[in-house]
């Protein structure tokens, strides 16, 4: 049967919040399948060539599960949120019929060490402060004074996804190893992107949520 896959143009992280409007027949037809289960949720890819419809894209072999908490009808779609899981590699890419699917491997949750707290309030401070300023160029997915979680390890993961990066970057990110790893890359690469903060970059996933570690207000 394999595991129902959702590639996008977006890269999905661990305990991070996505909302999607779905309205391809194949896709409609997984989240069909999908609520028969007592526990839906479907991996999320990144695209690496093609689009988003239409089928025929290439496809990154890493990503993240999304576990589905809502989902509302609307004429012709459907709108769902659902939250960032555990990552997983792909094993092996399974016939897309009726809708991607894929044998999959997960891969363990990063641990957390408290000795990391201060490189952690590093990390989320530069991230604000960049944030900040590419809001002032009208290209900031979130707002500066998001609301994150107070689980360290969850805030950790939270604060690498609201980072102003483009999606290899944020590749990069979800590949890390280590905690220590994922701040330290998160620092360097928002570092590196902040002088091309005024460069057009195309358009993300909006991401909104009800989860209360992040405010909906303020994304």
């Amino acid at each position: 049967m394999g595991t129902a896959m959702f590639p996008l143009g977006a890269v999905l992280f661990p305990h991070t919040p996505l909302a999607l409007r779905i309205f391809e027949e194949r896709y409609l037809v997984m989240l069909g399948m999908l609520l028969d289960e007592a526990d839906p949720e479907f991996g999320v890819v990144l695209i690496e060539r093609g689009t988003e419809t239409g089928g025929g894209d290439q496809r990154f072999t890493l990503g993240t599960m999304a576990r589905l908490s809502h989902v509302v009808p609307q004429a012709g779609q459907m709108s769902i949120v659902a939250r960032g899981a555990e990552r997983f590699e792909i094993v092996q890419w399974l016939e897309d019929a009726p809708y991607p699917r894929a044998e999959v491997r997960p891969l363990p949750d990063l641990e957390w060490n408290e000795a990391l707290a201060p490189l952690l309030e590093e990390t989320e401070r530069i991230v604000r402060r960049v944030l900040g300023r590419a809001r002032e160029y009208g290209v900031a997915r979130w707002d500066p004074e998001v609301e994150l979680s107070e689980e360290p390890l969850e805030r950790a993961w939270q604060v690498a996804a609201i980072a102003p990066l483009g999606e290899l970057d944020q590749m990069e990110l979800l590949r890390s190893p280590t905690v220590g790893g994922l701040l330290r890359a998160t620092i360097d690469l928002t570092l590196a992107a902040e002088p091309l903060l005024g460069d057009p970059v195309p358009d993300g996933v909006i991401v909104v949520t009800d989860d209360p570690d992040i405010d909906p207000d303020d994304v």
